[in-house]
């Protein structure tokens, strides 16, 4: 067996309480004065932060949202210059995690990221920036946090719908990491145990939201499927997702949740041993005939998840625009990009038929 594996330079803080490590955290980076940023909807988390700081905090900057458009980028790294700041704190999910990193890819600020969801994009370092409609994403070291602080306290208010589409939205990063064309054996190990961790942790928080365990367990799964995401590549799925996030302006949790089992299904008779083990992974016994695909599709419906496009927005005259625009780059995938199958793929995440 021959394979490559490139550690990440991140540092991990993890447990109950954790926050309270903050300020040494900080210190550890070299930094005096902290951006705070986060959603409009997380002012409150932010200003906790910044009581919790003092002197350290430079100001708070609620404005992140999803797919980090550029004009917003370009605003928050002006108020870090103009407040002299030296480090971004990013509390909250993907979105401002992300905003976090399109600071950092032209500034060079560090970045502390502070997750309260299981997006995972903490632990990689792709960044994603909307201009014009087009998501566009790339690579970069500079954009990774330096240190993660992953305190399970932090999530326990996060809602229980947001909760499973986050959760499953991490399932993703590790199911494509398994068939990746750059996986390895470490990879692969951290890509089942976090879908393990993830499938335990969603139904328990589904039934009692308050469930510490399953919070923290959810959050160490999200740990370990960001990781994954941030050392090997990509493929059907991602793509699909960046499409319909990026040009139709789709929740992001939300249309991971709906497209993984169809592009796991698109992906089935080529990736067969990945799927094995995405399906062990979740729970479902060698003599259970339920495929990976299926079982991802009852984990989201079993739980209260959306699982159509229709739901969440996109109009059934998206859909051809929509394929239009992921069959313009080809790229690693285990099966071929074929339109007349993508164009199905498209019709049944719509329709939310099960696999």
């Amino acid at each position: 067996m021959n394979f490559t594996y490139n550690g990440q330079p991140s540092r991990v803080i993890f447990g109950a309480g954790s926050l309270q490590h903050l300020a040494r955290e900080i210190d550890l980076l070299g930094a005096k004065r902290a951006l705070i940023l986060s959603t409009p909807e997380q002012r409150a988390s932010a200003e906790m932060i910044a009581d919790l700081l003092g002197s350290k905090a430079a100001g708070v900057f609620d404005r992140a949202v999803m797919h980090v458009p550029i004009e917003t980028a370009r605003e928050a790294r002006e108020l870090a210059n103009k407040l002299g700041a030296d480090c971004a704190i990013a509390i909250g999910g993907g979105s401002t995690t992300g905003l976090g990193k399109a600071i950092a890819l032209d500034s060079g600020l560090p970045i502390l990221a502070i997750p309260t969801t299981y997006a995972g994009s903490e632990m990689t370092p792709i960044y994603g920036i909307t201009e014009g409609g087009v998501k566009k994403t790339g690579k970069d070291p500079r954009v990774l946090p330096r240190t993660t602080i992953y305190d399970p306290d932090l999530s326990m208010s996060l809602p229980v719908g947001l909760s499973v589409t986050s959760g499953i939205n991490a399932i993703a990063h590790a199911a494509e990491g398994l068939y990746a064309v750059d996986s390895n054996p470490i990879m692969d190990l951290m890509a089942c145990e976090g879908i393990a961790a993830l499938a335990r942790a969603l139904p328990a928080i589904y039934k009692n939201a308050s469930d510490k365990a399953a919070r923290a367990d959810a959050l160490y799964g999200a740990w370990l499927c960001g990781t994954v995401l941030g050392n090997v590549g990509m493929a059907l799925h991602h793509k699909l997702c960046h499409t319909l996030g990026g040009s139709f302006n789709l929740p992001h949790a939300e249309v991971h949740t709906i497209v993984l089992p169809h592009a796991l299904a698109y992906n089935q008779a080529a990736a067969p041993q990945a799927m094995q083990k995405i399906a062990k992974a979740l729970g479902v016994s060698e003599s259970n005939q339920t495929t990976a695909a299926q079982a991802t599709w009852d984990l989201a419906y079993n739980n209260g998840a959306p699982t159509s496009l229709s739901s969440i927005g996109l109009q059934e005259s998206d859909l051809d625009k929509a394929c239009d625009i992921a069959m313009q780059n080809q790229y690693a995938n285990p099966r071929p990009l074929e339109r007349v199958a993508l164009r199905a793929l498209f019709q049944d995440a719509f329709e939310g038929v099960r696999p």
